[in-house]
């Protein structure tokens, strides 16, 4: 018989430092053209994954300028992130930039948290 070993996970509640807002767009209501912010869905605060070159090329071949990967707490029913949301990180280098949600799924090593891939397009 294998001896029982601890294996702390992965990811905990300390490594969510960084601040991130949900937020979605509406058109103007003018004849010109663009979208204005709507409303603030959702602030929490999210651990921002490292960029591989992996993720570079995948956002090559989607057409995509940047993506970025975003682990928060499984928010339950108070938020449900659409691919009609937008993110924004309060993070040096990430400031100005508007995330399009791409997709979101559950972490599957630890189910208190969701992983939610954003993306600017091209």
């Amino acid at each position: 018989m294998q001896p029982f070993k601890y294996k702390p996970p992965r990811k905990n509640t300390g490594d969510l430092r960084v601040p991130v807002t949900f937020y979605k767009y509406t058109p103007n209501n003018s004849p010109e053209p663009g979208e204005k912010l709507k409303k603030v869905l959702y602030e929490c605060f999210a651990a921002v994954d490292n960029v591989w070159m992996k993720d570079l090329e995948q956002a090559k071949t989607n057409g995509t300028v940047e993506d970025v990967t975003i682990t928060i707490r499984d928010p339950l029913d108070d938020y449900i992130p659409t691919n009609k949301h937008y993110i924004s990180i309060d993070a040096r280098g990430y400031r100005g930039k508007h995330f399009n949600v791409k997709a979101d799924f559950p972490d599957p090593q630890n189910n208190a948290f969701i992983k939610i891939v954003g993306g600017i397009q091209s």
